[in-house]
């Protein structure tokens, strides 16, 4: 029996269906840390991204902890109105060497709080910058562990590690890739921190905003399929009844 118009027509919607489910599934709301790759042995600014999973529930308080097995001398938080943040230091098993200064602690944890009449609302997200280096140059990675806290008591831990060969776990820790850097890159001043910190804020707004570009291409020629798919439909029905 042949494919009628009208049965070509709810395939070719559900086919543009799958293919808008496949686009959201990387843009899962996870907490995570933007952007995902920055080169070894540097300074630069990342952001923790974190969205509000809740229908009901609103966003209060973060917590993440920061890998002691490849502390950082430098820490700094960027000032978010509205909310408090607080920093804490371990002490090191190894001291640190930077700018000739032996460091015998370092942040271990920074907790962000709400103030009276701040939160993350159910379908709002925010992000909270943190300024980081130098950059480990013997681990290709680092794993933030992060614990999100609703208005309503629940704590959403995000401290799940992928493994290798397996499914992405459904409560993931936030992970930063760390690439090779060129020697030049290697060798720049600590003057030159604050404007790498700027330039890497720069690229992963572009990173965003190109994602969402590729995004909106790619519905808008689902869209187009599923109106080719009506249109056929049309002109067969005028034509006369389908065989």
């Amino acid at each position: 029996m042949r494919t009628t118009p009208a049965r070509r027509t709810a395939l070719a919607a559900a086919v543009a269906g799958a293919a808008v489910v496949a686009l959201a599934g990387p843009a899962a709301a996870h907490v995570t840390v933007q952007p995902g790759s920055v080169p070894q042995g540097g300074y630069t600014a990342v952001a923790f991204r974190v969205p509000d999973e809740s229908d009901t529930a609103s966003t209060v308080k973060l917590e993440v902890s920061l890998p002691m097995d490849h502390p950082m001398a430098s820490v700094r938080i960027q000032p978010l109105p509205g909310w408090t943040a607080v920093l804490e230091k371990s002490k090191l098993d190894k001291p640190l060497n930077a700018h000739g200064k032996d460091i015998t602690e370092a942040v271990s944890k920074i907790t962000w709080t709400a103030d009276a009449g701040t939160k993350i609302a159910p379908g709002q997200f925010q992000e909270f910058r943190v300024s980081l280096g130098a950059m480990p140059t013997n681990t290709d990675k680092l794993t933030f562990k992060a614990l999100q806290t609703y208005d309503n008591g629940e704590v959403v831990r995000w401290i799940e590690e992928a493994k290798e060969g397996q499914p992405e776990p459904a409560k993931p820790a936030p992970v930063l890739t760390l690439t090779k850097a060129a020697a030049a890159a290697s060798a720049a001043p600590a003057a030159d921190h604050h404007a790498s910190q700027d330039a890497s804020g720069d690229q992963a707004a572009a990173k965003a905003d190109d994602s969402t570009a590729r995004t909106l291409g790619v519905v808008g020629i689902v869209v187009g399929v599923i109106g080719a798919a009506l249109g056929v439909a049309g002109l067969r029905r005028k034509s006369g009844p389908a065989s």
